[in-house]
């Protein structure tokens, strides 16, 4: 994999995946930036995608991982700082096109509707997946325009 530093953060409903997700990066020699939370008690996912989404704008972690019930409410939220490319993404191969179309920096994921090994072979493809610029990038350079 081609990501060394990668910032993670979750809402209740996924703090459990993002737990074993964490052990999963470690044993892959990932530096793990863990945001939280620490429990499964009520939490609001937008403070969680902006921590994740600032410290990878930032330029603290290389990639993000978000994980909330769905993936969607960590997406949108994430997309809302400067600089982020967040997908939500349910299975690998999207996860490669984020990437290589997208120039993705932040994936997004379900707990509760994508299994664990599933999504620990999202992460796999998105940290394996560099961007194919080409006639990707002048799209991309679009979606950076757009936050001008």
């Amino acid at each position: 994999m081609n990501v060394k530093k990668v910032a993670i953060a979750s809402d209740h409903a996924g703090v459990e995946q993002k737990a074993e997700l964490v052990k999963w990066m470690r044993q892959h020699d990932i530096e793990v930036l863990d945001l939280g939370p620490e429990t499964d008690d009520r939490v609001d996912y937008p403070d969680f995608a902006a921590k994740v989404a600032t410290s990878v704008a930032g330029g603290e972690a290389e990639k993000g991982v978000l994980i909330c019930g769905s993936g969607i409410g960590m997406s949108i939220s994430a997309n809302k700082i400067s600089g982020i490319r967040a997908a939500n993404v349910t299975s690998p191969e999207f996860a490669v096109l984020a990437r290589e179309h997208n120039d993705a920096n932040i994936v997004a994921i379900s707990a509760r509707f994508v299994p664990q090994e599933t999504n620990e072979q999202i992460l796999e493809a998105f940290f394996s997946t560099e961007f194919a610029g080409g006639r990707h990038a002048g799209r991309v350079d679009k979606i950076t325009d757009l936050e001008r």
